[in-house]
C-alpha cells in the first residue's frame, strides 16, 4: 500500500474540493445545489421504480412466460434491474477516467443527456431484449454523475462546508425513495410502466435545464490525468472496500427488488399497498443516512463494525415477519434504515483509500453499490425461481451481509498490520485513517 492510499477518512469530504468556491450569491449557490440534487432525485427514481413495477413489466414484456410460470417471469423481469446495475458498474469508472479533463459542468450536461435518452428508450422500445439494453445504457452515467456532482458541490460550498454540499446532492437520492419512487410507482400502476419511465425522463430533462441555468461554469481540473486515476486500482484497500460495498449490501437490493411480491403474495395486501411499503423503505433510508453520517464522522470503524450486525438483524426481521401485514412495513423501514446507516461510513472510507483519484473514487462508490444491486437482484431471483418463496431473498441477503462484514474486518486488519509495520520500521506514516 502506498502512503497516499489511505487519506484521512474524516477528511474525505474536504478532499473533493479542487479550488475555492466561485464568487456566487447565496441564492445562486442554493439554486445550483438544488439542480444537482434534482439529478440525484431522478437517478433514484429511475434506479428503484422498477422494483414496484416488476409484475407489470413481466406481464407486458414476457406474456408467454407469465402464463406458463408467473414466478419465473417476475424473476426474469428482475434482469432489467440487474442490467441497470451492471451499467452503473461499467459506466462509473469509464466515464470518470475518460472525462477527467472535461470541465465539470460540461460533463454534468453530457451525463444528464445520456440519462434522459436512455430512459426515453426504456419507455418506448417494444421487446424485453431491447428494453434490457436500454436500461444498461441509461445506467452508464449514474456513478459518474454522483461523483462529479459531489466534486462540484464541494467546490460551491467552499472550505469547511464540503460535506454539507455533498450531503445535499445525495439527499435527492434518498428523498426519491420517500416521494419519487412511491408516486411514480403509483403512476405506473394506473397508466402503465412506460408512462412511469417517461415521467422519470422528464425529470432528467428538467435537471439538464436547471444545470444550464444555475450551475456556474467551472474549468477542467488542471492536473488531472488518466494515469493518476488508474493508479488507484493498484491499492489493496480499494478492492477490499469495493468488496464490502459490492457484496455486503446485496441483501438490501435482494429484498427491495422483489418487495412487490412480498407485499401481495406473502403479506396478502393489495397492490395499492406497494407504494406505501416503498415509502417506508424511503423514510428509513433518510433517517439511516442522517444517523450514519453523524456516526461515521465520530468513529468510522465503530460505525461499520456495529452497523453490520444491525443490518443483519433487519434482514432477519424481514425474513421472519415480512409475511405479516404489519411486519412488511416494519421490515421495509428497518432494512432501509440499517442499509443507509452503513453507507456513509463505507463511502467515506472508499473515497479516502482512493488517494488522489478524486473523481474515480467518488464514482466507484456507486459502482460497488450497483454490483450489490445486480448481485442481490440476480441471486434473489434464483432462490425465488427455485421455489423457496418471496421471503427467501432476505435469508440469502443475510448471508451476503455476513460476507461484507468479514471483508470489512479484513480491511481494518490490513490497515492495522500496515500501520504496525510502518511504525516498527521507524518511519512515520504519511497517512492516517481514523480507527
Amino acid at each position: 500500500m502506498t502512503p497516499s492510499s489511505t487519506a484521512p477518512a474524516t477528511a474525505a469530504p474536504s478532499a473533493v474540493t479542487e479550488q475555492g468556491p466561485p464568487p456566487l450569491s447565496a441564492a445562486r449557490r442554493r439554486l445550483a445545489l438544488l439542480a444537482l440534487a434534482l439529478g440525484g432525485f431522478g437517478i433514484g427514481a429511475t434506479e428503484f421504480v422498477a422494483m414496484g413495477l416488476l409484475p407489470d413489466l413481466a406481464r407486458d414484456l414476457l406474456p408467454g412466460l407469465v402464463t406458463a410460470d408467473p414466478a419465473a417471469a417476475v424473476a426474469r423481469a428482475g434482469w432489467l434491474i440487474s442490467a441497470y446495475a451492471l451499467g452503473v458498474v461499467v459506466g462509473a469508472p469509464v466515464f470518470a477516467i475518460l472525462s477527467v479533463r472535461l470541465p465539470r459542468k460540461t460533463l454534468l450536461l453530457l451525463l444528464m443527456a445520456v440519462l434522459a435518452g436512455g430512459t426515453v428508450a426504456s419507455a418506448v422500445l417494444p421487446s424485453f431484449g431491447l428494453v434490457l439494453l436500454a436500461r444498461f445504457v441509461a445506467a452508464l452515467p449514474h456513478g459518474a454523475y454522483f461523483g462529479t456532482a459531489a466534486l462540484v458541490a464541494g467546490r460551491l460550498m467552499g472550505p469547511g462546508n464540503q460535506g454539507k454540499g455533498i450531503a445535499f446532492v445525495l439527499s435527492g437520492l434518498t428523498l426519491a425513495n420517500v416521494v419519487g419512487v412511491p408516486v411514480i410507482t403509483w403512476v405506473g400502476q394506473l397508466a402503465g410502466w412506460r408512462t412511469a419511465y417517461l415521467v422519470v425522463a422528464g425529470l432528467f430533462v428538467l435537471t439538464l435545464v436547471a444545470i444550464v441555468l444555475a450551475v456556474p461554469r467551472q474549468p477542467a481540473p488542471a492536473q488531472a490525468s488518466v494515469r493518476t486515476e488508474l493508479r488507484v486500482f493498484r491499492l489493496p484497500q480499494l478492492w477490499l472496500m469495493m468488496g464490502v460495498g459490492a457484496i455486503g449490501f446485496g441483501g438490501f437490493f435482494a429484498v427491495y427488488t422483489y418487495i412487490a411480491q412480498v407485499v401481495v403474495v406473502e403479506a396478502g395486501l393489495p397492490a395499492r399497498a406497494v407504494p406505501w411499503v416503498l415509502a417506508c423503505f424511503g423514510v428509513g433510508m433518510v433517517g439511516g443516512n442522517l444517523v450514519g453520517g453523524w456516526a461515521a464522522d465520530r468513529n468510522l470503524r465503530r460505525t461499520v463494525l456495529l452497523g453490520f450486525p444491525v443490518f443483519l438483524a433487519a434482514l432477519a426481521g424481514m425474513a421472519l415477519l415480512g409475511g405479516t401485514r404489519w411486519g412488511v412495513f416494519a421490515g421495509a423501514f428497518a432494512v432501509g434504515a440499517a442499509n443507509m446507516l452503513l453507507i456513509p461510513a463505507v463511502q467515506a472510507r472508499l473515497i479516502a483509500v482512493s488517494g488522489d483519484a478524486q473523481l474515480l473514487g467518488a464514482a466507484l462508490v456507486h459502482s460497488a453499490l450497483n454490483v450489490a444491486n445486480s448481485l442481490g437482484a440476480a441471486l434473489g431471483g434464483l432462490v425465488i425461481a427455485a421455489g423457496y418463496g418471496y421471503l427467501a431473498p432476505s435469508w440469502m441477503g443475510l448471508g451476503l451481509g455476513v460476507l461484507g462484514l468479514v471483508l470489512a474486518l479484513a480491511s481494518f486488519s490490513y490497515e492495522d498490520r500496515t500501520r504496525a509495520t510502518t511504525t516498527s520500521s521507524g518511519n512515520r506514516p504519511a497517512w492516517t485513517v481514523r480507527p
